[in-house]
């Protein structure tokens, strides 16, 4: 239980949306401009889509279809559920018109049951007229916006072929937030070359964006990447759990207090990932967390009015 230490996801959502909701995932069949060629042919150096696309998740079905299939999967426990659906995989913003957007959107939100959007995507792959729209529809229904941010260094971003910098993500959230949309952020801690005093530093300058709810995950080292080529020639450290657990409490003690918490970890199949290997979930290391924090009297926002940087943990 969370007892209030850090800003969660499940008690925020709870009051703009009331009763229980899940997320279900949405492959549209979008791709990203770095791996169309539009910037790269390669990818992001960590990311295979198929680490978080679910079974039902499945793009030759049709957006209704694989949410219908989703809805499937939870009501069997919770008959009750209502849903948003999440478009996930690739870039869900990167299309040919503002048409084929609004047309996969909407075909979403007609499925009886679902009652907002999460819209995943990249901070380059928003224009004005996109922005425009989706803060219309903002005004109709639940939406958020969720940009991979992944670091704030730049160094680190050209390293992994993110193929945009951090001004560029502080630009689309700045532009997000001022039509009123809900918005989210990801960034992944461990990314090679970022110790924990680096992680540290850019605690705050994420924490200086206008997003609503910040996610977090580990890094993992994914099967078939170029990441795992990398690792492979010349393993670079990951972080064992209770190292991790206790650098994400020091990066909370520097967030503002107001910033929604929705996510710690990644989990990707078991079979996928070379490391680490923790076997956790998300809500068995919230849990996890929240325990050592209260025990050591930490909290989210404890240092984020200019109190002294926490000491970086050891692993």
């Amino acid at each position: 239980m969370n007892k209030r230490v850090y800003n969660d996801y499940g008690t925020w959502v709870r009051t703009v949306l009331p009763g229980r909701v899940q997320k279900i995932s949405v492959d549209a069949g979008f791709t990203c401009p770095n791996r169309d060629g539009r910037i790269s042919t390669g990818g992001c150096a960590f990311c295979d889509n198929r680490t978080f696309n679910p079974a039902y998740c499945d793009p030759r079905r049709s957006i209704a279809g694989q949410i219908e299939a989703g809805k499937a999967f939870f009501a069997r426990k919770y008959p009750d559920m209502k849903y948003i659906a999440y478009f996930q995989a690739y870039s869900n913003t990167y299309a040919d018109s503002v048409e084929r957007l609004k047309r996969a959107y909407e075909e979403a939100l007609a499925v009886d049951g679902v009652v907002g959007l999460a819209i995943a995507t990249r901070p380059d792959c928003v224009t004005a007229p996109v922005l425009d729209y989706l803060g219309r529809l903002a005004r109709q229904t639940f939406l958020t916006v969720e940009y991979g941010i992944e670091s704030a260094n730049d160094l680190t971003l050209r390293a992994i072929n993110r193929g945009h910098d951090f001004g560029c993500s502080r630009r689309a959230i700045e532009e997000t937030a001022a039509r009123g949309i809900i918005t989210c952020g990801h960034v992944i801690i461990g990314l090679p070359g970022e110790d924990a005093a680096e992680c540290l530093r850019q605690a705050p300058l994420v924490s200086g964006l206008k997003l609503d709810i910040l996610k977090l995950h580990q890094l993992q080292v994914i099967r078939g990447t170029r990441l795992a080529e990398e690792y492979s020639r010349k393993p670079f450290p990951t972080y064992k759990a209770d190292g991790y657990m206790r650098l994400v409490a020091a990066y909370l003690q520097l967030l503002r207090k107001d910033l929604v918490i929705e996510r710690f970890v990644s989990q990707s199949p078991a079979g996928m990932v070379i490391a680490p290997q923790w076997g956790l979930k998300n809500h068995e290391f919230a849990d996890m967390l929240c325990q050592y924090m209260s025990q050591n009297g930490i909290y989210q926002g404890q240092l984020a009015d200019g109190g002294s940087a926490p000491k970086p943990p050891q692993d």
